[in-house]
Order: C-alpha cells, then structure tokens, then sequence
C-alpha cells in the first residue's frame, strides 16, 4: 500500500505496521536521536493520534512503549465507511441477513476470479502466497508474509474495509475463503489474528497439508 504521510506523522506508519515500538526503536527506524522521536510523539500523542505506557521487561530499566490510539489508527483509510455501514444495515432491514450474505458471497466470489487470473501462472506456494500479499497490498491493507518451518503466515497491518466488516462478519468469513480458494485444498488457511476482534492486525498461518 503506497500512502504518502507528512514526515511528522511517519511514526505512525511504523506504528501502524510494526504495532507497538519502545521509543528508542521508534528513534532508529526514524533515523532521529531519542529526543527527537519524542518530540514528535509528544505532538503526536497532544493530537490524540498515540499513547504511550511503560513496560518492564527481566532486570532492565523499565520502557517507554508508544501505540496507536483509535483516532491513530483511523487516520489510515477506511473505504466509504459511512456510506457502506449505511447500505449494509438498509440491506439487513429491507432484504433480511441472507439476502445480504448472500450478496457478500457473490461479490466475494468475484474477487477469488480476480486473485486466480492475476495468479494462474504460478505453481508454488510460495510465489501464490507472495503474490497474494501483493495484490492484497495494493488494495490498501498493508499486506506481507514471512516463512517460516511450518509454512508461512501472511499479515494485514490495515483493513480498508473495517466498518463493512464491524457490521457484518460475513465480509470475514468471504476473505478467508478467498485466501482459501486461491492457495488451494492442499493449504490449510487459518486466522490468528483478527482487527475485528480488537487485534493490532489480521493475521494468517497457512500450511501446506
């Protein structure tokens, strides 16, 4: 996902994709003295874009660990939020749950033709799950995936969709059999972790059966 934030506010796209930081990590990755991240984050935190606590980790010197608040994270977009929580709860008291389920499951449909034409010439899992995340970037979820000895484990810092998906979680299920559909039945699809459900990020472990 390419987003263009001003140079004050790129910690929150580390915060955003890295999730919580202490400050001298936070320092590091912004190429700033300690005292320069905090200046920021300070302006950051006045804004009600952060909020920090402090950790204590073995026998070491307790950590300054800064977050995003809820205003930080909707700073990321959201697609018509609004409109499409409108639409979905006008859909639920005019056409019923099924109707609308059954609209999600077409339109997800829709999407798995999508993802199978744009990865038709790819055998491996690797490459299928490498380009998943890609397409799945480009749609704005800030999608990437690791390896691992068991498989690999594909992660979505961001959901463009999160309102559609507070209001109804037939939009979560349609994705996991997407992921599903397009890696194949030899693949076990599993989500570990879930923003619905109050996680920093959506989560995936895919194996090989």
């Amino acid at each position: 996902m390419k987003m263009t934030l001003p140079d004050n506010e790129r910690a929150l796209m580390l915060l955003k994709t890295k999730g919580p930081q202490p400050l001298v990590a936070l320092a590091k990755d912004l190429n700033v003295s300690t005292e320069g991240a905090r200046f920021q984050l300070i302006k950051l935190s006045n804004e009600g874009l952060v909020d920090t606590h402090t950790e204590s980790k073995g026998k070491g010197r307790p950590q300054q660990v800064w977050s995003l608040t809820q205003a930080g994270h909707a700073r990321f977009p959201d697609t018509h939020a609004e409109l499409t929580v409108r639409l979905i709860k006008k859909m639920q008291d005019t056409l019923g749950e099924a109707a609308l389920l059954e609209v999600i499951e077409a339109n997800g449909k829709d999407g798995q033709e999508k993802y199978l034409r744009e990865l038709k010439n790819v055998d491996d899992l690797e490459g299928r799950v490498s380009g998943l995340a890609r397409i799945r970037d480009e749609e704005g979820y800030m999608a990437a995936y690791s390896k691992d000895d068991e498989g690999y484990t594909l992660v979505e810092n961001h959901c463009p969709i999160c309102a559609a998906a507070q209001a109804c979680l037939g939009f979560c299920k349609s994705e996991l059999d997407t992921f599903q559909k397009v890696l194949g039945n030899k693949v076990s699809v599993e989500r570990v972790e879930h923003i619905v459900k109050g996680g920093r990020r959506c989560a995936y472990k895919i194996k090989p059966q």
